[in-house]
């Protein structure tokens, strides 16, 4: 409930009905694939903002944002489920050495992982 209401009340473009839901389902498929191969974050086709969740890293920008936006409760309770995803993710991909050269908002963990480039490509 605590979600839905900050999603309705956010006055952030990025954030919208729904969003949270999309983006853990969007993190989740992108750690899917079964192996110990590294996985490498692609950037999204389209930049409108459902489109746009098609970049787990973008995916998890949004998760980071809308945990600002909880109470205490239910910002701990999402907090723990990303906490789980997160490892997966630190483990499956690698550091990126240039990162804070090339990446938008490289002070956020998961941008400094080596990507992919654009999926059109």
């Amino acid at each position: 409930m605590s979600i839905h209401r900050a999603e309705r009340l956010s006055d952030d473009y990025v954030i919208f009905p729904g969003v949270t839901d999309l983006a853990l389902r969007r993190y989740r498929a992108f750690l899917r694939p079964v192996g110990r191969r590294p996985l490498y974050p692609r950037d999204a086709r389209c930049p409108c903002r459902g489109c746009s969740l098609d970049d787990v890293r973008h995916a998890r920008d949004v998760l980071d944002d809308i945990m600002r936006h909880l109470p205490t409760r239910a910002r701990s309770e999402l907090s723990r489920h990303v906490a789980r995803l997160d490892s997966v993710y630190r483990t499956r991909t690698l550091p990126d050495p240039f990162a804070r050269c090339r990446q938008w908002h490289p002070e956020r963990w998961w941008r400094r992982r080596l990507s992919g480039g654009s999926d059109s490509g």
